[in-house]
């Protein structure tokens, strides 16, 4: 009993040296008490410090939400503006452009006219050529009738001295 109490006793001390190590070996491994609550306290700051910069970059996301639908409400008003003015441009287009239609036909029209105009000017220019030339010929006529009128007169005349002499002599 001795022997195998001596053994157990051994083999407690052997156990208890191994723990012993193994407890020297994570003690080695602790850190310090007082470097210990320093890191608690870093800790501490850090977690402050990351809980401020999360409200920050909360707010900051917020904001920039925020801002961006400002900015898309702006943009979507400035579309709707350049629909607005866009449409209105076009509408004007379509004015115009059915302005010059009409302008285009009335032109085209005018164009037809001047043409028939310019038909009929040239048929008066051949009729007035052609009376230009039969009033060239009446006034040779008329010149031709006058030069007989005036010799007819000249003979009437010269007759009527002729019957005033053979009067009074045949009366004699």
């Amino acid at each position: 009993q001795l022997l195998e109490a001596k053994a157990s006793l051994s083999l407690a001390q052997t156990q208890y040296a191994l723990q012993l190590q193994q407890a020297k070996a994570q003690m080695n491994n602790m850190v310090p008490k007082k470097q210990f609550e320093q890191l608690q306290k870093s800790l501490r700051e850090e977690r402050c410090k990351a809980q401020q910069l999360q409200e920050n970059i909360h707010l900051q996301a917020e904001q920039t939400c925020r801002q961006l639908v400002r900015t898309q409400e702006e943009h979507e008003r400035l579309l709707q503006a350049a629909v607005e003015q866009a449409e209105g441009l076009e509408h004007n287009l379509r004015t115009a452009e059915a302005a010059l239609a009409e302008k285009a036909a009335q032109l085209k029209d005018a164009q037809a006219q001047l043409s028939r105009n310019k038909l009929l000017i040239e048929d008066l220019r051949e009729e007035n050529r052609g009376l230009a030339v039969a009033l060239q010929v009446a006034e040779l006529k008329q010149k031709s009738t006058e030069e007989k009128n005036q010799l007819l007169e000249e003979q009437a005349s010269a007759l009527k001295q002729l019957i005033g002499k053979i009067t009074p002599a045949s009366l004699n």
